[in-house]
């Protein structure tokens, strides 16, 4: 498992970066971890069976229904991800949170990345008399999240529930280890 934890970051922060597209992360994260352990397989067929059994997937953290459920009656409330997007789609609606957003981004379907200020300039665009200065990103993902908010001139949240080191000079305006915390950042 961690290897491919770190096989697969490493992919999609090279994407991040635009040094590679969605589908040579997606098609070659499964054949670069079983060559490490000398096997050739083929990536593209098991990204097939992996995305498959991704869709079915949709545990939330704890408390992520209840914060969303109360975060959407003060707030509107908009995913962005890098992800695919037919199984993010699938997976928001099957946990139950899909009608709490307005919108879903994902950058497949904008042809940007996060943490391109692309990306989120389409993203601002689309949102009717979205403010900066009130917005905020929350995410998991420094290189993409917290880097894509300062990109952009948004404030953001960097998730961060093992307390992981931050060794680059991305600085989130906020850093959590529990979503609950969010409710004392955000004062509903």
């Amino acid at each position: 498992k961690d290897q491919y934890k770190k096989i697969n970051q490493s992919l999609w922060r090279l994407f991040e970066e635009g040094k590679i597209d969605r589908d040579t992360v997606m098609n070659t994260r499964h054949s670069r971890l079983f060559k490490e352990y000398g096997r050739e397989v083929d990536g593209a067929l098991l990204e097939s069976k992996y995305r498959k059994y991704l869709r079915e997937g949709h545990q939330l953290v704890d408390g992520a229904f209840e914060l969303i459920n109360h975060l959407h009656n003060h707030f509107d409330l908009y995913i962005v991800t890098n992800g695919d997007s037919e199984t993010q789609h699938k997976r928001l609606k099957d946990s139950g949170l899909y009608p709490f957003f307005k919108e879903i981004f994902v950058s497949d379907e904008i042809g940007f990345q996060k943490p391109q200020k692309e990306f989120f300039d389409y993203v601002f665009a689309r949102i009717p008399n979205f403010s900066v200065e009130k917005g905020i990103i929350i995410g998991d993902s420094l290189s993409a999240d917290i880097k894509g908010g300062y990109l952009s001139g948004i404030d953001s949240c960097w998730i961060n529930p093992e307390i992981l080191p931050n060794d680059t000079n991305i600085i989130p305006t906020y850093q959590i280890q529990k979503l609950d915390e969010l409710y004392h950042i955000l004062t509903v």
